[in-house]
């Protein structure tokens, strides 16, 4: 059973890297009612995420071109999910913003305590 619990939070962690990539997409496309920076921030925001996590935190690390351990990966991945959440709160979307930082903190801490970090 513990197994599945496991592997559930994996995928949840992987489901929150998603959503930092569509929560700075969202805010990018609302940030403006000019199409131009519509397009530039909603498809350079998402970009500059993605850019960000596979220089210092892919795979855990494992695939990075800098890859970060303890407290540096800690730090990043504050920043990274911080980011999401931010961007939904920037977005106007408060709850889902304080929803989506509560489910990291959750994934964080029982990637911890079940030692996958």
């Amino acid at each position: 059973m513990l197994a599945i619990a496991k592997g559930a939070n994996l995928a949840l962690m992987f489901v929150l890297e998603l959503g930092v990539l569509a929560s700075a997409a969202y805010w990018g496309f609302t940030v403006s009612p000019n199409w131009a920076v519509k397009l530039l921030a909603g498809l350079g925001a998402p970009a500059l995420f993605i850019a960000a996590w596979a220089m210092f935190g892919a795979n855990g690390g494992a695939n990075a071109v800098v890859p970060l351990t303890g407290a540096a990966r800690a730090l990043l991945e504050i920043v990274w999910f911080g980011g999401g959440a931010l961007a939904l709160y920037a977005a106007g979307l408060a709850t889902p913003a304080v929803l989506f930082a509560a489910a990291f903190v959750v994934n964080a801490v029982l990637r911890i305590v079940w030692k996958q970090v």
